[in-house]
């Protein structure tokens, strides 16, 4: 009889570990610990993938209001994605187009201006919390006139959308050929706060660049050769393109 088999016979605790009760016991300990991760597979995500990032941002800008209600186009405040690699981001003095008039919702400016009436005075002039933080960072007094006291402060906005270093994402050709914003960003005009809907993989952008060759824009095979955006019509058309699956496209 070797050491080992001696001393597992001496040992009571070895004994107990050889035993088959300890083998089922540790099964079936397995088994349980998988069934409690089953509601949670679904949230569980690839290195690097975001899906579903949804960050809170320094102001609570709102896509739902202007993109979907006021319909501001995508290119008014993100002016570089048809022209350029990246989509940017908007200057504050983009903002201030808007909110040098606009400074409160508009329910907040007429209940002041019926308490005005009320209190016979002049109406106030209401400015939001978040609209204020604008005029913060670009250090702007209460009549909007620089601020000798202020230093401007660039906002910082949090980036969602985030590719590994080693992806090379165009803007340009996919605005130009007329793939829509929602393609890859899903419905921002719906949104509070933007969140990522799609998982931006390798798989999925080579899915679709394969579906586009195959269909076009509509998924649907009508072709025209007009430019981009789609011609109007009875019938949708979109421009034939031919999106690459060729792997320099993205990484070179």
């Amino acid at each position: 009889m070797s050491w080992f088999q001696q001393h597992r016979a001496n040992c009571p605790l070895a004994r107990l570990v050889a035993s088959p009760a300890i083998t089922i016991v540790l099964l079936v300990a397995v088994a349980f610990g998988l069934l409690s991760l089953i509601p949670n597979i679904g949230a569980m995500h690839l290195p690097g993938n975001q899906l579903g990032y949804e960050p809170t941002q320094p102001i609570a800008f709102s896509h739902r209001l202007h993109a979907g209600e006021l319909q501001v186009q995508c290119l008014y405040c993100h002016s570089g994605a048809d022209k350029s690699r990246h989509a940017g981001i908007p200057a504050a003095g983009t903002c201030m187009n808007c909110h040098r008039f606009v400074a409160a919702p508009m329910g907040a400016v007429r209940a002041e201006d019926e308490l005005a009436k009320k209190e016979n005075r002049a109406p106030r002039r209401i400015v939001s919390p978040e609209i204020q933080k604008i005029y913060d960072a670009l250090a702007l007094n209460d009549k909007l006139q620089p601020d000798a006291a202020k230093k401007p402060v660039p906002i910082a906005w949090i980036k969602v959308h985030n590719l590994p270093d080693f992806v090379y994402f165009d803007h340009r050709p996919h605005v130009n050929a007329g793939v829509t914003c929602q393609s890859c960003h899903g419905p921002v005009e719906t949104m509070e706060r933007v969140r990522q809907v799609q998982d931006l993989s390798m798989g999925w952008c080579v899915n679709c660049h394969r579906g586009v060759d195959r269909a076009g824009l509509d998924g649907k095979g009508n072709y025209t050769s007009l430019p981009a955006p789609a011609a109007a019509g009875p019938t949708p058309v979109t421009r034939r393109v031919y999106a690459s699956t060729d792997c320099q496209t993205c990484h070179y």
